[in-house]
């Protein structure tokens, strides 16, 4: 839970400025990199790699950053509100924010992508940030977006991953103007509206039911708050999410991967729309393209970070850490890790795995950690074990030991697949059939072999877009 400081929060924008807040373009960025993999034989790459703009951010990311744990791809989406060039016709604003933070996990192997919504309104600790130009702005309690008009991308960044402690590899920034462009590439986008809507502030008027939108449309409909829905931020991130559900499953169509020149058109608009840092070359987008040709609109979800109210302001949330960790953490871990080369042994004579559930455990914490056994504990009953004690070790050890009793070697072998690193010993003392997971001061880090689990909330790239409505 977070507490504010004795500084307060930073004033709240103007009302005008809160109408042109954007997620769908984040859809681009999304769209780019699946349809990005058919685009290998046509040898475009060139062309598009010269329409990117790039930035150096390494040296204002900070040192002590989250570690990288498997081959994973996470990319930080940003949307800018700059009014410069193209994006003078929305308005005068001074500076520029993001409203709009979205972390795209793509799964090793591109098997899966999950785009998770980060809500403006929350509240959290940003780390000090330094500035492209030069200055630190301090550590400071407040709104989420104001880490990007603090110091840009970079602090955004950082910010993310000291939020979540997800070793973050990339960013890219879009604006109002790219994301017209992209969905205007796309030959328009479907959406389903529950009734008739006629919005003079977003210049936006549309029929009640499934129709397609083009460019100043799609950027109303993602633009509007109070004649849809609830008002609310959450409210319109839920619709913007659908909108960019639609985006993925009209990029990742047959028909479009399988026409060179409509292709090239899409992600030539998506190209001249994003800024990205420097590390995000023409290798690695090859790369990610060749990882991603299985991909599909059904394997791509959109869920936003669990939060609740901010008790010291109704209109403002924070981040609810019992259901976003086990979110932060599966995506931390999601890889396929190989099990264990077994002894050579004849085929006949090779055991197979019990189930988890035949695995009587006792949790206990020999770490000084408080509330490691019983986290611990939970991890395993999720994964079908079944444990019957949990309790604190009277002694501290700095190594974790798993012990069986008698008739119970299979059972230890079992709970070691899923607690890698720690060889099972027999224990004189135990009682026959039961195992013990005595955690050290090395703790004890489940095999990261799990899928990033489903939010509530959550919405598929292929789903009907009206079932909903």
């Amino acid at each position: 839970m977070y507490y504010a400081d004795n500084a307060p929060p930073p004033p709240e924008p103007p009302v005008r400025g809160r109408l042109w807040r954007v997620l769908g373009w984040v859809s681009a960025v999304l769209s780019v990199v699946l349809v990005a993999g058919s685009l290998t034989a046509y040898g475009f790459w060139r062309r598009l790699d010269g329409q990117i703009h790039r930035e150096n951010v390494d040296g204002r990311l900070g040192e002590n950053r989250p570690a990288k744990l498997n081959n994973s791809l996470n990319i930080l989406l940003m949307g800018s509100d700059s009014r410069a060039g193209e994006n003078a016709r929305y308005g005068e604003e001074a500076g520029q924010r993001s409203d709009t933070t979205i972390l795209l996990h793509i799964s090793p192997g591109g098997e899966s992508a999950i785009g998770v919504s980060f809500p403006r309104d929350s509240m959290v600790r940003m780390p000090p940030c330094e500035k492209k130009n030069g200055g630190t702005v301090p550590a400071q309690f407040g709104m989420i977006n104001a880490a990007f008009s603090n110091a840009g991308p970079a602090c955004t960044w950082r910010t993310i991953e000291s939020l979540t402690k997800i070793h973050i590899d990339h960013y890219v920034e879009v604006d109002f103007a790219g994301f017209k462009r992209v969905v205007d590439a796309l030959d328009g986008v479907e959406i389903c509206v529950p009734k008739r809507i006629d919005d003079p502030k977003a210049e936006l008027h549309l029929k009640r039911g499934r129709q397609v939108v083009h460019g100043d449309q799609a950027l109303g409909y993602v633009r509007t708050r109070y004649v849809l829905g609830d008002g609310s931020d959450l409210d319109r991130i839920k619709r913007q999410q659908e909108f960019m559900a639609s985006v993925v499953k009209k990029a990742t169509d047959k028909g479009m991967l399988t026409d060179p020149g409509r292709t090239y058109a899409f992600l030539s608009a998506a190209a001249k729309s994003i800024k990205t840092d420097d590390k995000l070359t023409l290798s690695v987008m090859q790369k990610l393209a060749g990882s991603l040709r299985g991909m599909s609109a059904g394997k791509v979800r959109f869920v936003t970070v669990p939060v609740q109210a901010f008790p010291q302001d109704k209109n403002r949330v924070q981040f609810d850490q019992a259901l976003a960790e086990p979110l932060f953490k599966a995506i931390r871990e999601d890889n396929k890790v190989p099990e264990p080369a077994p002894a050579p042994v004849a085929a006949q004579d090779k055991p197979k795995p019990l189930p988890p559930a035949q695995v009587r455990v006792g949790v206990y914490n020999a770490s000084g950690i408080g509330g490691l056994a019983q986290r611990t504990a939970g991890q395993l009953t999720e994964r079908g074990f079944t444990v019957v004690k949990v309790g604190n070790s009277k002694k501290r050890y700095a190594r974790t030991r798993i012990l069986y009793g008698t008739g119970a070697e299979r059972q230890a072998a079992r709970l070691a697949i899923a607690v890698p690193g720690h060889p099972p010993r027999p224990w004189a003392s135990a009682k026959p059939g039961y195992v013990y997971l005595v955690i050290g001061g090395d703790g004890a880090d489940l095999r990261g072999d799990q899928k990033v689990p489903k939010i509530t909330g959550e919405i598929r790239a292929d789903r009907d877009i009206c079932a909903q409505t």
